[in-house]
C-alpha cells in the first residue's frame, strides 16, 4: 500500500510543479521546460524532478539553473498545496530520456531507409 501512496504522491507534486512552472515563474532562463517525472526519497524528504528542454545544450544549462534557482519557491508552493507533515526538498535534474528515444527512432528509421549510422 506504501508504494500506491508514494505514486500518488509523485504525481501530485508533478503536478503542482508543472502547474506552478506555466502559471507563476516568469524566469527568462527556463526556456521550454516540460516536468516529465519525479521520485520520491524513501523517507519522502527530498523529491528528485525530471524535466526535459527543447534547445541547446547552453540552453538546458540556463533552464536547469532557473529551476534550481527557483526551486525554494516550488518546495514552498508543494507544502502549501499538498498536506504533508514535511515538505519534501526539491532537487531538479535534465531527463534526457525523450531525446534519447528521438535519437532511437531516427536511427531505427535510417536502418529501414539503409542509411549508414553515424
Amino acid at each position: 500500500m506504501a508504494g500506491f501512496r508514494k505514486e500518488k504522491l509523485e504525481e501530485e507534486i508533478k503536478r503542482v510543479v508543472a502547474d506552478t512552472l506555466l502559471s507563476e515563474i516568469k524566469d527568462p532562463r527556463i526556456g521550454f521546460v516540460t516536468i516529465t517525472k519525479v521520485v520520491l526519497s524513501r523517507d519522502y524528504a527530498v523529491a528528485d524532478v525530471g524535466f526535459s528542454v527543447i534547445g541547446t545544450d547552453a540552453e538546458k544549462k540556463k533552464s536547469l539553473m532557473g529551476l534550481e534557482s527557483a526551486a525554494g519557491y516550488f518546495q514552498h508552493v508543494v507544502g502549501r498545496q499538498i498536506k504533508l507533515r514535511n515538505t519534501p526538498r526539491i532537487r531538479f535534474h535534465l531527463d534526457t530520456s525523450i531525446e534519447e528515444g528521438v535519437n532511437m527512432v531516427n536511427m531505427l528509421e535510417k536502418l529501414e531507409r539503409g542509411d549508414k549510422i553515424d
